[in-house]
């Protein structure tokens, strides 16, 4: 699989970007979960109504397509972190594995949301738990 390597400070670099993309996800996603949440609401109480209204008009059509645009936002934001070349491997709370080589060996240099920098590193099969720290951080 070709995909992009990155050094320490290539990754270190991206980082003010990636927060403030995954800042956006976040918020998008949470967006999306209120108004989906608040559309099963209407559902149930629709379901309940006794003398519903013209039943060729679906009342929830706005909704549901709002709804769908936000998914398919999400997923536009998502893809950019793949463009990028980093992978996003959550949101809440924000962790990204960047590709690189470290000690001669390819491996994923990792940032999770709250640290300043990047200074961990682990394997490609290790993962969250396998982190060592980075020699050079």
């Amino acid at each position: 699989m070709e995909h992009k390597l990155f050094t320490l400070s290539e990754a270190n670099e991206l980082l003010p970007q990636l927060r403030e993309d995954l800042q956006t996800l976040r918020g998008l996603a949470q967006e999306m979960e209120d108004q989906y949440i608040e559309l099963q609401k209407n559902k149930e109480k629709y379901e309940h109504t006794p003398a519903r209204p013209d039943a060729s008009h679906d009342p929830f059509f706005e909704a549901e397509g709002r709804i769908e645009f936000m998914r398919l936002e999400a997923d536009l934001l998502i893809e950019n972190f793949n463009r990028k070349g980093v992978l996003l491997k959550m949101i809440t709370p924000g962790l990204i594995d960047f590709p690189a080589i470290v000690e001669g060996k390819e491996v994923l240099i990792c940032w999770k949301e709250g640290e300043e920098r990047i200074t961990h590193y682990h394997g490609w099969h290790d993962g969250f738990n396998g982190r060592k720290p980075l020699p050079e951080a």
